[in-house]
């Protein structure tokens, strides 16, 4: 006697949930936002007796490759030169799009007594015209899911190499790296 199996709602509905929150966890798996340094122009200089304080803005290209927009709070940009902090960067607080590219313009000044403790290593480098520049930051946020913020710490590392001369940005690396805060 072979006996039928009858056609179960349950399972169907069971099977297809699965399916979706297979597909959501492929297709929603936060990934790392993306930052490139377009330009660097100089706006000012100070003078700080006996030394000058240059500031500068500093224009970059940031992108969201997440399927959820996400706003983030302000951060200090820290900018080292030689191993030596040499200034910061702020970046204001906002927010980005999902899927999206945007410049972000951030104002930045550079301390004339740090650059002054490496005036060797500076001068050579404007002989060389090649100035190596790193910089660090970590910006706190949320990522909204429908109703649900969940909160998220990003920390970039840049490695640029610039025209001391002409502030062209020569080469760079950055990487950044995304953590879920699951805990208040």
């Amino acid at each position: 006697m072979v006996r039928i199996k009858r056609w179960s709602w349950s399972s169907a509905l069971i099977g297809a949930a699965s399916a979706a929150a297979t597909a959501a966890i492929i297709v929603g798996k936060p990934r790392d936002p993306n930052f490139q340094l377009i330009s660097i122009s100089l706006t000012s200089f100070k003078l700080n007796l006996p030394l000058l304080d240059v500031e500068l803005i500093l224009t970059v290209h940031v992108t969201n490759p997440n399927i959820v927009p996400i706003d983030y709070a302000p951060s200090s940009v820290s900018i080292f030169y030689d191993g030596s902090l040499l200034g910061s960067a702020e970046l204001q607080a906002g927010s980005q799009p999902p899927n999206s590219c945007r410049l972000i313009r951030l104002p930045a000044r550079l301390h004339g007594v740090e650059l002054a403790h490496h005036a060797a290593k500076f001068l050579s480098d404007v002989a060389n015209r090649e100035m190596v520049l790193d910089a660090a930051v970590d910006i706190h946020g949320t990522a909204k899911v429908m109703w649900w913020a969940h909160r998220f710490k990003a920390h970039v590392d840049s490695h640029v190499i610039v025209d001391p001369v002409f502030l062209d940005v020569i080469h760079q690396e950055n990487h950044s790296e995304v953590d879920l805060l699951l805990l208040s």
